[in-house]
């Protein structure tokens, strides 16, 4: 998985404010469900990894840039690329394209801090290290 990780969205009418404008926040549910998938399609499942190590993750930086708006009935496409990886972190940035284009209308840049079971500080278990670090740039 050398090239970033793609996931497809639709705009619904749920997505958007009454002049059919993507919702600012909603750009944030729709980074959060393709990092999830985006762990799922490297063999990493989150449930099962907070159930057995006791071990989760958590936003810990969003800084999000709104470039264009999207509308109702847009196909588009969360562009997921590790940035990073720290001890007890990973950093991220999403671009969210409409599908066959290249510039972005959303860029989320995030760092994704490991926690506990507790919400404490966790080094990032090896398997994720060894799965992420696969990708991620040097």
């Amino acid at each position: 998985m050398s090239d970033p990780f793609r996931y497809p969205v639709r705009v619904y009418y749920e997505d958007t404010d009454a002049g059919g404008v993507v919702y600012h926040a909603n750009y944030l549910r729709f980074a959060e469900r393709a990092r999830t998938e985006f762990l799922r399609a490297l063999g990493i499942e989150q449930r099962e990894m907070r159930e057995k190590d006791g071990f989760g993750f958590v936003v810990r930086r969003c800084t999000i840039d709104f470039r264009a708006p999207a509308f109702l009935d847009d196909a588009l496409e969360v562009i997921t690329r590790i940035t990073g990886i720290r001890g007890a972190a990973l950093e991220a940035v999403q671009e969210v394209v409409r599908q066959g284009e290249t510039d972005p209308l959303v860029v989320v840049d995030l760092v994704i801090a490991g926690v506990n079971g507790r919400g404490r500080p966790a080094r990032l278990p090896q398997k994720v290290r060894d799965l992420v670090g696969g990708i991620a740039p040097a």
